[in-house]
């Protein structure tokens, strides 16, 4: 995810050059970092209680919708970015790392539920 991340911000880089520059990176940040963490966290609480996992995703569903929100403002009324690189950069990394990590959280519940089944 990290990595798919930075390829595309570099891509908006070369492509978009200085009318996208910083607010591309600005626009990645949040979610990438989300993104990791939820998956790190997700990942954990999986291993040891996989029953956990749906409350935990919904305590953190909370808690990540309210930090979304004070980091746009944070960044447009405070950094001062311009409001639509970074509003169209947040939601287009928004969208491909909760695609991304969404398959990863597939392929772990799947998994699962392999070795639940198979008898």
């Amino acid at each position: 995810m990290v990595a798919a991340g930075l390829a595309g911000w570099a891509a908006l880089g070369a492509l978009g050059g200085a009318a996208v520059s910083p607010e591309a990176a600005f626009g990645m940040a949040a979610p990438l970092v989300a993104v990791v963490c939820s998956w790190l966290v997700t990942a954990r609480i999986h291993a040891v209680d996989p029953a956990r996992v749906t409350g935990a995703m919904v305590v953190g569903l909370g808690a990540k919708a309210i930090l979304f929100a004070a980091y746009v403002v944070v960044m447009v009324r405070v950094i001062g970015v311009r409001p639509v690189p970074f509003v169209l950069s947040f939601a287009g990394f928004f969208i491909a790392l909760y695609a991304m990590e969404a398959y990863f959280l597939r392929q772990l519940f799947a998994g699962a539920g392999q070795s639940v089944y198979r008898e």
